[in-house]
């Protein structure tokens, strides 16, 4: 299901909507910039070879806290390590995997476009523990395993023995145990690398390198099984990253004996209120590229969402574009997620812009009533949906509630990010408490904030061109094919 919050808008579906829309020239840029997808270099197949680390705490479903450092070999072979912490700032180790094995890189995927399917085998994997506590709970979920040859993984009363490294999957004595930890190494199906150059005061820039692997199922009963179709947050390469990194170098240096311990970070209020814009062209499983534009209104808690989604994995080809807007509820901390602030948020109106004729004959022959005007739609064109209670051909169904986790933190440049709950990844919508998020997407950059206001109105479907006498000029931005297979996925309730 497509929700109110994992709509997405990008520059081009921005630029293709049809109404004025109020933008601050810092938000703009960043738009003009995602548009600029040549920038990004995506080869296919993939080079996996060298050292791949996070660039800080990452959050997955559970929750659980994790760092990565992986290892490729040019003879395929890899050496991958995961380091699980307490503390959502990385700070308290758990326990650390060292994972061994083998990866093979296949075809592009018919399903992702821009990313290349693997195979891989594990060799071996052994954890070290890093304090009495973890040993304890470790323990007792792989001894209440029914794995061959796990009942005995840790005999009870055995004490702490730090630095000591216990093995968990062995392909020669066919033991795997890791069941009971939902590890899993499907992430490494499914990989993309991007380069791009980070800009920077002198001329050219830094080259960066991110890889991507797949991503991470939100239900835990469902992740050992699942194969992915989209992303989680991208590795980045320990020589070509972005810079500055305090994360990088610790997480570089580490190994299972020695995890790293990131620097301390003070934690930020949540404070909401401004304008919020993607850094990237985003995946969502199920074959979605987009980019999102908020608006969040702090003084009578009101949000204004734009969902921009594409074609393509550099966000370049627009196929529709949706805007919500309704209100929000006041914050409060999260009992489950360290660090995270729990909202509910309630969309209240939509409206919709097909970007391309496969779009418009799918809305057109949509049954009559049930989104927007019979047979009206046109590719450019907005149409409010609200008086027909959404769009049945999308699954959208106005007016909707959704249970949110958000965060707030600055990173190295001390630039104002902010994390929004990560979608279901059976599409579902988290419109019950109990399916309240326990991850994030990628993160949103504050452009505007609370107090600044917009400078002039522009129409989205002209940005960018000047003309002779150096004005933006209004300049149409191409019209998208759109895979049909895509729209089969889409839901929103």
């Amino acid at each position: 299901l497509l929700t109110p919050l994992s709509l997405s808008l990008s520059p081009a579906a921005c630029a293709a909507a049809e109404a004025p829309l109020r933008w601050e020239p810092r938000c703009r840029q960043q738009l003009r910039h995602l548009q600029d997808g040549a920038r990004i270099a995506a080869r296919l197949p993939p080079r996996l070879e060298g050292h791949w680390v996070s660039t800080g705490c990452e959050v997955r479903p559970g929750p659980e806290f994790l760092t990565r450092s992986y290892l490729f070999y040019s003879n395929r072979l890899f050496k991958a390590h995961q380091f699980y912490y307490w503390d959502p700032s990385c700070r308290e180790p758990s326990y650390s995997l060292v994972i061994k094995g083998k990866v093979r890189l296949r075809q592009a995927s018919w399903i992702t476009r821009g990313a290349t399917e693997a195979d891989y085998h594990l060799h071996k994997v052994g954890i070290v523990f890093h304090s009495r506590r973890a040993m304890r709970e470790v323990a007792a979920w792989v001894n209440g395993t029914s794995g061959s040859g796990c009942g005995g993984f840790l005999p009870a009363g055995r004490s702490w023995a730090p630095g000591a490294l216990y093995e968990v999957l062995s392909a020669k004595t066919e033991r795997d145990c890791t069941a009971a930890l939902g590890f899993a190494m499907h992430e490494l199906s499914l990989v993309r690398v991007e380069k791009h150059y980070q800009a920077l005061p002198q001329p050219g820039g830094r080259l960066v390198e991110e890889l991507y692997l797949g991503d991470i199922h939100t239900e835990w009963a469902e992740r050992l099984h699942y194969r992915p179709t989209g992303y989680q947050r991208p590795l980045q390469n320990a020589v070509h990253h972005v810079h500055p990194c305090p994360a990088c170098g610790i997480i570089y240096r580490a190994d299972e004996h020695h995890p790293p311990i990131l620097p301390a970070r003070a934690e930020l209020p949540m404070q909401l209120s401004g304008s919020w814009v993607s850094t990237h062209c985003e995946v969502r499983p199920a074959v979605l590229f987009l980019t999102r534009y908020f608006i969040f209104h702090g003084s009578n808690h009101t949000w204004e969402g734009y969902y921009y989604h594409y074609s393509d994995p550099l966000c370049k080809q627009p196929t529709f574009t949706i805007y919500a807007s309704g209100h929000y509820t006041q914050g409060i901390p999260s009992s489950k997620v360290r660090g995270g602030t729990e909202l509910a948020f309630k969309v209240t109106q939509a409206r919709v812009t097909p970007m391309d004729q496969v779009t418009v004959m799918m809305l057109n022959s949509s049954e009559p009533g049930s989104c927007g005007l019979t047979n009206s739609w046109h590719a450019g064109m907005e149409q409010d949906i609200t008086p027909t209670n959404g769009c049945l051909a999308l699954g959208i169904k106005l007016p909707h509630t959704e249970y949110e986790l958000f965060k707030t933190e600055q990173d190295a440049r001390d630039r104002s990010l902010l994390f929004i709950g990560e979608r279901p990844t059976d599409g579902s919508s988290p419109d019950r408490p109990e399916k309240r998020p326990t991850s994030y997407q990628a993160p949103l950059i504050q452009c505007a904030g609370a107090s600044e206001e917009f400078s002039k109105y522009i129409s989205l479907k002209y940005l960018g061109k000047q003309d002779a006498s150096g004005n933006e000029a209004l300049k149409p931005l191409p019209v998208a094919f759109l895979l049909f297979i895509a729209l089969q996925f889409l839901r929103w309730d």
